[in-house]
């Protein structure tokens, strides 16, 4: 008996799994937005008027700004980081540092309260996705790969953000 894959049942089954991966991106777990009560809260209308394209798209469609395109990556003044959407204080200064991916990064938020997390299986794998506690909207993800004292990386899109200065 022949167990050696052959070339042909190598094909079919690799298209069968490129072919899923669409609907493991349907699985995904959306924008906390559409799945939580936030104290802050608005129509879809409402927060098309108030936000720019760009943050539209990253903090209620839970999309991925191109990375190095964010002035905020290269800010380098003391002041606090805050959400786009609603003025939610987010991050401090003092917790953010390079880590050289192109995006805003914080070892840390600003209070425990400040931001929530879910799970989001958008590509396929488990991340843990990080929103405004306050508006519910999608800032970016938290890595293990972070700096001490926590470890952590929380990958922000500078859309998500304003810096307010101190």
């Amino acid at each position: 008996m022949n167990l050696t894959p052959s070339r042909r049942s190598f094909v079919v089954a690799a298209s069968a799994g490129v072919a899923a991966l669409p609907l493991l991106g349907a699985c995904g777990s959306g924008p906390a937005s559409a799945r939580e009560n936030f104290p802050v809260s608005k129509s879809e209308a409402e927060w098309r008027k108030a936000l720019t394209t760009s943050e539209y798209y990253v903090l209620r469609e839970a999309g991925t700004e191109r990375p190095y395109t964010s002035p905020l990556n290269e800010e380098k003044r003391a002041g606090t980081f805050v959400c786009a959407g609603c003025g939610n204080a987010l991050y401090s200064s003092a917790h953010k540092y390079d880590s050289g991916t192109g995006w805003p990064s914080f070892y840390k938020a600003i209070d425990k309260g400040a931001v929530a997390t879910s799970t989001d299986y958008k590509i396929g794998i488990p991340r843990t996705e990080v929103h405004c506690a306050d508006c519910g909207g999608h800032l970016g993800h938290i890595f293990g790969d972070g700096p001490r004292p926590t470890g952590k990386r929380h990958c922000i899109n500078g859309a998500a953000l304003d810096f307010r200065p101190a």
